[in-house]
Parts: structure tokens; sequence; C-alpha cells
């Protein structure tokens, strides 16, 4: 599942009539991203591979021991989607975020909205999240 905390952004993408509005509104989540990275801080280290547009995260712990995940892409689909799941796993330990499964993009409707390729690279880009926190567990 996911936490509590991402029930709204869930229901509000719920809410969505149509593919056009759940992309109107990845953008608008876009813009609010919680815990960006700037592109100054984009190396080969952090990128996403397997992900068609430029996408890079950073994933660390904070000073509780809490997961935090930093993410940037130069489209604003995948920095929507990268907001979102910011949202969703910043806070929790790395072990439950090394265990995660993205169904809330699914509860969301957005892999239905996405093109094969951008689904993919959401995939790719959860799977470089989880396996960084599997990394932090240590």
């Amino acid at each position: 599942m996911w936490p509590e905390s991402l029930d709204e952004v869930v229901d509000e993408f719920r809410a969505c009539f149509d593919s056009m509005e759940r992309y109107e509104l990845l953008f608008e989540y876009a813009k609010r991203n919680p815990s960006p990275l700037p592109p100054e801080e984009w190396d080969d280290d952090n990128q996403v591979h397997g992900c068609q547009s430029r996408a890079h995260v950073a994933c660390f712990l904070d000073e509780q021991g809490r997961f935090q995940m930093r993410g940037g892409a130069d489209a604003q689909i995948v920095q929507g989607l990268m907001s979102v799941t910011a949202m969703a796993v910043n806070g929790m330990s790395p072990n439950k975020v090394a265990s995660m499964e993205p169904a809330y993009a699914e509860a969301m409707g957005i892999q239905s909205s996405l093109t094969p390729s951008r689904a993919n690279g959401f995939l790719n880009m959860f799977k470089r999240v989880r396996e960084d926190a599997s990394k932090l567990c240590d």
C-alpha cells in the first residue's frame, strides 16, 4: 500500500475526468515538488537509466534515519511523478521504502494514462528509489 498521507493525492487524481486532466494535475505537482534535485546536481551517479527524459534521483537518510528522496527531470510529467513519489516515500523507514510497490500510481490512474515508454521510465525510477533504500538499510 502507500502511506496514509498520500490518500488525498490519490483521491485528487481519481477524481480526474480523463488522461489530459491527470496530466494537468501532474504538471501542478511538478511545480510543487517537495524535494527537488536541481539540474546543477545532476550527474551520472544519480541518473535514472531507462527513462525517456533526463531524470535524476538522490536518496539519503535524514538525521532521524528516515528515508528522503530528491528528484529532478527535464520533462514535467516525469517531474510530477517524482514529486508524488517523494511525497509517498519521504519520512518512511528505508526498509519500508525498499519493499514498497508503486500501487499508488495505479490507484491514481496514472500508469494507464502514460505512454508505454513513460510508464517504463516511471517503473525504472521507482525501482532505483527502492534499490537506493535497500542500500541505506545496512
